[in-house]
């Protein structure tokens, strides 16, 4: 009689656990706003990098035999005063404007971080000075100084435009992310690392700012489109982007007086200008959706969870009544 001896099998591999950036990825894509946002902005990007591969004409070349001619195959939306194409001057205030954003927001965000960072963890002295200055910051007008410093840095370009936003862009980011570090700083990991001696610059680095995060995060993609505000409110009064670069705020302000003649002198830029700032608050609302685990998204998983239980107790057949 033989036995046969059965072969060990491999041992079961256990399933992997669905980590912090994958669920934060599949909360974020369940928001269609926030997907429809995201496609939105890719697509504005594009469009603003893109774009001035897809016409032959300049932003500031003239066509000086089509003067404030409508939308066509030739000039797609058409032509100003002095024949230069809409579409490639529109092309070129998107991609600065977008520009602008983006460098505002990096700047003010890394500056807030920074600051309330140190100012929550340090304290005493370091908090006071760095709250008085940001008080202080909030009392001046931000509109009034950078319009008059704004005129007087000409020959410094757009970048002074970009520093100057920024450094009035901070504040209450500044305020929020210091009083989550006084939250933090008591925390068990916080403590331990500050009784092993770590530096603590280095437990701002690695512990502080990490659990800050998802704040900064939702608020740098808030402040890219309050930032193309800014700087299209900016231009439009001529303080922003100087002639002969354009922007979708110097667009605007020359397009107004002629918009009701000539509408596609007004009316592409400010399409564009809408269409980029209610993407970014759709991504912003996903972001915040997705990051924060108390927010709105799992009370709609659960009501959709109770419907579905309804739903199956309805199709359940009915139990019989005993007759007396």
């Amino acid at each position: 009689m033989t036995t046969t001896v059965a072969e060990p099998s491999a041992p079961a591999t256990a399933p992997r656990g669905t980590g912090r950036g994958r669920l934060v990825l599949s909360r974020l894509l369940a928001a269609r706003g926030a997907v429809a946002g995201a496609v939105i902005v890719l697509l504005l990007f594009l469009l603003a990098f893109g774009g001035a591969y897809l016409t032959p004409w300049d932003y500031a070349a003239p066509d000086f035999s089509a003067l404030h001619q409508p939308p066509s195959a030739e000039h797609w939306f058409g032509t100003n005063g002095v024949g230069q194409d809409v579409f490639a001057q529109t092309v070129r205030g998107l991609q600065k404007s977008l520009v602008i954003g983006l460098l505002v927001a990096l700047f003010s965000t890394v500056l807030a971080s920074v600051v309330g960072a140190c100012a929550g963890y340090f304290g005493g002295w370091t908090d006071r000075a760095l709250m008085f200055l940001v008080d202080l910051m909030l009392v001046f007008p931000a509109f009034l100084v950078i319009t008059i410093v704004s005129s007087r840095l000409k020959s410094a370009g757009w970048i002074a435009f970009v520093l100057l936003l920024a450094l009035f862009n901070w504040m209450i980011t500044a305020r929020v992310v210091r009083s989550m570090t006084v939250s933090l700083r008591e925390r068990e990991f916080v403590r331990a690392a500050r009784f092993m001696g770590v530096r603590p610059l280095r437990i701002i680095s690695r512990h502080i700012l990490p659990n800050v995060a998802s704040f900064l995060i939702i608020d740098a993609t808030i402040a890219v489109g309050g930032a193309v505000m800014s700087e299209t409110a900016l231009s439009y009064f001529g303080f922003g982007v100087k002639p002969p670069d354009v922007s979708l705020g110097t667009l605007l302000a020359a397009g107004t007086g002629e918009a009701p003649v000539f509408p596609w002198l007004f009316y592409f830029a400010a399409a564009l200008l809408v269409l980029f700032v209610l993407a970014v608050n759709l991504i912003g609302d996903g972001l915040r959706d997705a990051l924060d685990p108390t927010s709105g998204a799992a009370p709609r998983r659960s009501r959709s969870a109770r419907r579905s239980r309804s739903t199956r107790r309805s199709h359940r057949p009915a139990s019989r009544r005993k007759l007396p």
